[in-house]
């Protein structure tokens, strides 16, 4: 029976292959860029496939499915979405970052963050690959495609029997089509009223998306409300406060992450946080439970697909990405230049005293971090409102992390949900004797119970700031670190500015709408003028609506430099 059995999922796995084979297209191998050597080959293959738990649809399913047009879903490895061919995935024709785990249904189709995260530019038609990038993808288009293919087949009989045959094979029952029928609607009913509640009127478009608002939505929306559907509808709301992707390249020793800085960062423990946080937005399942034998109140692994392993490595593989150096020529006399202005103190027109490498702060065990300034430059504010958003705590009212986090209310912050659910996560993976019961340890002692470096925790998840003189709000956004910034275009948080040049020009001169897509501009760095991918326009607003979500105001550094010093300050940046 074992040999069978063994022989049956060598078969079924062999015949998924089959269906995914075809759907790879040629395409011009891509220049891959300099990293630094601790980016070998064997690093990037293992970032692009490593699984860290998210389950979107089962594999067998998302092959079968159709586009409008009658081609494959899958087709061309997702390639309109903008996602990249990934030649070692296994099995064949799945995209960078989609991976592949077991689930209650079979094998499942997630992502991990390279999906996001990895980006191919492209400048006089060869195109560039950059590991760790600011990916240049449609995840809007792609969520909003995938809930009309799966609602098809619910809806077209002849469509629900091409797919029927097409995942059970010919010979399948009628029990057999019925069973496969409910299994899609249950699929279906939390997957479409995300979609419908929480894609924007107003698309993303490529290279942005809401993530808080995400995950939010996922965790507060699908995950802690009652059997069997889990669903708080009421608790997803619009996502309309889009953002750039960052880049990941030093991300793991920045004392600060996330845009608005809200989450503290530079050692193992608070990396697994950030990296958790991100898995329930990319649908990992996570469905915690009352209990009162465990001390949390709350068994927070009951129906848990984040894989700690793969998040832990991932994390591991993120800090050998180093910035990729600029592969074309730099006029260095230039660029020397340029340096000094650089350096030059903020209010002269420098970068340095935001933007230059210095010491953050300590984490556990003497851990250095890089500082990375927390200010409101005057940038787009509509992120500070998805941080204010309550809502319903569902199954985890009066969920309690002693010492780390207060009880939750019946209606509570969005932002507190996500910090207990993961310190909930964390700390039950990692002190097993939470299982024991209350009746084994005094809650008073928890503490003790936890492994020292939990600590860190207690600020991993800060409110937004507000000036205690003025008591007005401020919105205040990180100040990265430059390495790298050549490529990671259009800049500011919400991505509004399509170059660096423009940047440096104040935002009532800066253009207000670009055409978005991979085609790159070398000279003025960033988003070219001319695309031929997506046929996208963003539309950006003034200074008059900082709250838009689009808003290109702000950050007027470096605006009175005189053309000569703007170039060289540019050819400088180049080196970076």
């Amino acid at each position: 029976m074992l040999k069978i059995g063994f022989i049956s999922r060598i078969g079924s796995i062999a015949s998924v292959c089959a269906l995914l084979f075809p759907a790879i297209s040629p395409a011009a191998e891509p220049v891959i860029v300099d990293q630094g050597t601790e980016w070998t080959t064997s690093a990037r293959n293992d970032f692009y496939s490593r699984d860290q738990g998210s389950q979107l649809i089962p594999l067998r399913w998302m092959v079968a499915l159709k586009q409008p047009n009658g081609k494959p879903f899958m087709d061309d490895s997702l390639a309109r979405y903008g996602y990249l061919p990934n030649e070692a995935s296994r099995p064949a024709g799945l995209p960078v970052g989609f991976t592949v785990t077991s689930g209650k249904n079979g094998q499942e189709i997630g992502m991990s963050c390279s999906a996001c995260h990895t980006r191919q530019i492209e400048v006089d038609g060869t195109p560039y690959r950059i590991d760790g990038g600011p990916g240049i993808v449609d995840f809007q288009s792609f969520l909003a495609d995938l809930d009309i293919a799966v609602n098809t087949i619910l809806t077209d009989q002849q469509a629900f029997t091409d797919f029927a045959h097409a995942v059970l094979g010919t010979s399948s029952t009628s029990k057999d089509k019925e069973k496969l029928r409910k299994e899609v609607e249950a699929w279906h009913l939390p997957y479409h009223t995300l979609v419908k509640r929480a894609l924007p009127k107003q698309p993303w478009g490529p290279a942005r998306l809401d993530a808080v608002s995400m995950i939010f939505n996922r965790l507060a929306g699908l995950d802690i409300g009652p059997a069997p559907t889990y669903m708080i509808p009421e608790n997803i709301q619009p996502a309309t406060a889009p953002v750039r992707y960052p880049f990941l390249w030093n991300a793991a020793i920045q004392d600060r992450t996330q845009w608005p800085g809200f989450a503290s960062n530079g050692n193992s423990i608070l990396g697994l946080s950030r990296n958790l946080g991100e898995v329930f937005g990319v649908f990992g399942i996570f469905h915690p439970k009352k209990d009162a034998n465990h001390l949390l109140g709350i068994d927070y692994l009951a129906n848990n697909s984040a894989d700690f392993q793969g998040l832990i490595a991932l994390e591991d593989l993120v800090k050998k990405i180093g910035p990729p150096k600029w592969p074309w020529k730099i006029d260095q006399a230039l660029a020397s230049k340029g340096k000094t202005i650089y350096e030059r103190k903020t209010e002269e027109g420098g970068c340095a005293d935001c933007h230059g490498i210095a010491s953050g702060e300590t984490r556990f065990f003497k851990q250095k971090t890089w500082k990375t300034p927390i200010l409101d430059v005057g940038t787009d504010s509509k992120e500070y409102e998805i941080l204010s958003r309550t809502v319903k705590t569902g199954v985890l009212e009066g969920a309690r992390i002693p010492l780390l986090a207060a009880p939750l209310k019946p209606v509570d912050t969005a932002f507190n949900v996500l910090g207990t659910a993961v310190l909930g996560t964390i700390l039950q993976h990692y002190v097993p004797v939470l299982l024991k019961g209350k009746d084994k340890v005094q809650a008073d002692d928890s503490m003790s119970l936890f492994p020292p470096e939990t600590e860190a925790l207690r600020d991993a998840f800060i409110a937004p700031t507000v000036s205690k003189e003025s008591q007005e709000p401020t919105y205040a956004y990180e100040s990265r670190v430059l390495e790298g910034i050549w490529a990671a275009a259009p800049y500011l948080h919400n991505g509004s500015v399509p170059t660096l040049a423009e940047l440096l020009k104040p935002a009532a001169e800066r253009v207000s709408s670009f055409k978005v897509g991979p085609a790159y501009d070398i000279v003025n760095i960033g988003i070219a003028a001319e695309q031929t991918r997506f046929d996208y326009t963003l539309q950006t607003t003034d200074c008059s609506d900082r709250n838009s979500g689009n808003s290109r105001c702000g950050h007027e550094f470096g605006t009175t430099l005189s053309p000569d010093e703007k170039k060289a300050l540019l050819e400088y940046l180049k080196t970076l």
